[in-house]
């Protein structure tokens, strides 16, 4: 059973030097992901057939002030970064800490090999990926809960992924932003989407996991100052759920989970207004071809949005389904709000009903990932330390 406490929806391990090597097909061990020292001294991530490699600074930038953090950039080596990115009985300090009772973990070198050119490549580094966590959530039971990866290769090969995964004891599907065949509203993938939801594996779809909205600034136009290019990042996964909905996939399939990860959540009432806008401006009463409801609906029913310290979602909660907000604090990556979670959470969340902040904290969470949590406040840790 997961203790009392606050559950992250998105907490992020920062893969060790041995995550692709050792647990690799050894078919591919040779082009493996790995930790390189570049000429000046600090290490990166470097990954074949990706110009951009990934900074390690990145991946453990929780804590750090702006000053601090780039000044690590070029400074930093993988002996430097916290233990606790991949050790879980580090991990568990650190939760602690930040008031954390248990976290659903995304992969962090990961979200960059979702958008990588070779889907061959990419699916041996997925399972090898998946070998790994495995091992990094059982050295934590009932706190770590990890997403399998899935290259998507096709839609068999994702379905054995799936079947695979449920059995490693993952509890959901870190999707990259873009499929190799296709997309995803299409009717192949219909198998799939009843495979997850038989399984009751949610599919998720985290921010930087696509081409456009990626990590890279070649497949990441923008125009104007170089920071509007963060702005491609939340409209990246929203064009997720705006294809996976208008596309019928939820009208086939309504027990279908879909998480929309760190893309905030406050945007959300507009959204489902502005697409029920354009369906009532398009068609007579707003119903879609293949669709029976608004769009808005599926939006409520199927859609479930991690944030940060977006105090936004909570002031607009009650504007759509509170109970598919889903709070994560991100650890160990420069967004994180660790380890000042339960400060900022008492200053955004005043807002809410004590019955919301149990379920955008806790409840949300564990149900939609069928977590082994009881119905305990997410509060009574902190409380009872203070």
């Amino acid at each position: 059973m997961i203790p009392r406490g606050a559950i992250s929806a998105d907490s992020h391990v920062s893969e060790p030097p041995n995550c692709y090597i050792d647990f690799i097909d050894p078919k591919y061990r040779a082009d493996a992901p790995r930790i390189e020292t570049m000429p000046d001294g600090h290490d990166v991530y470097v990954i074949k057939d990706l110009k951009r490699n990934v900074p390690l600074a990145l991946l453990d930038g929780a804590g750090w002030s702006i000053p601090e953090r780039k000044a690590r950039v070029d400074k930093i080596k993988f002996e430097d970064t916290r233990l606790a990115g991949w050790n879980p009985k580090a991990r568990a300090a650190e939760m602690d800490r930040d008031g954390i009772a248990a976290e659903i973990l995304y992969a962090s070198v990961g979200m960059a090999l979702c958008t990588h050119p070779d889907p061959e490549y990419k699916n041996a580094c997925m399972q090898a990926y998946n070998r790994w966590l495995q091992q990094f959530c059982e050295g934590l039971p009932n706190r770590l809960f990890g997403l399998a990866m899935t290259a998507v290769r096709d839609v068999d090969s994702a379905i054995e992924d799936f079947r695979r995964a449920k059995e490693m004891g993952f509890v959901g599907m870190m999707m990259p932003g873009e499929p190799v065949h296709e997309d995803y509203d299409h009717p192949s993938y219909d198998a799939l989407w009843e495979c997850a939801s038989d399984l009751g594996l949610p599919i998720c779809f985290h921010i930087l996991t696509s081409k456009s909205g990626g990590m890279s600034r070649r497949s990441n136009p923008f125009r104007g100052h170089s920071m509007n290019s963060f702005m491609t990042i939340i409209r990246a996964v929203q064009d997720v759920v705006g294809m996976m909905v208008l596309g019928g996939v939820f009208e086939r399939h309504p027990k279908l989970k879909l998480v929309c990860a760190e893309g905030d959540a406050g945007w959300m009432p507009h959204y489902m207004y502005r697409m029920d806008h354009a369906a009532k401006f398009n068609v007579v009463g707003g119903l879609l071809r293949g669709l029976s409801k608004l769009p808005s609906e599926y939006l409520k029913s199927n859609v479930w949005m991690t944030f940060q310290d977006d105090w936004i979602a909570f002031e607009t909660a009650h504007l759509m389904n509170y109970r598919q907000l889903i709070w994560a604090n991100d650890f160990p990556h420069t967004d994180s709000t660790w380890p000042k979670s339960q400060e900022l959470l008492k200053e955004h969340a005043g807002v809410l009903t004590e019955a919301q902040r149990q379920a955008i904290m806790r409840d949300n969470a564990a149900q939609l990932f069928n977590l082994p949590a009881g119905n305990e406040s997410w509060q009574m840790n902190r409380m009872a330390a203070e």
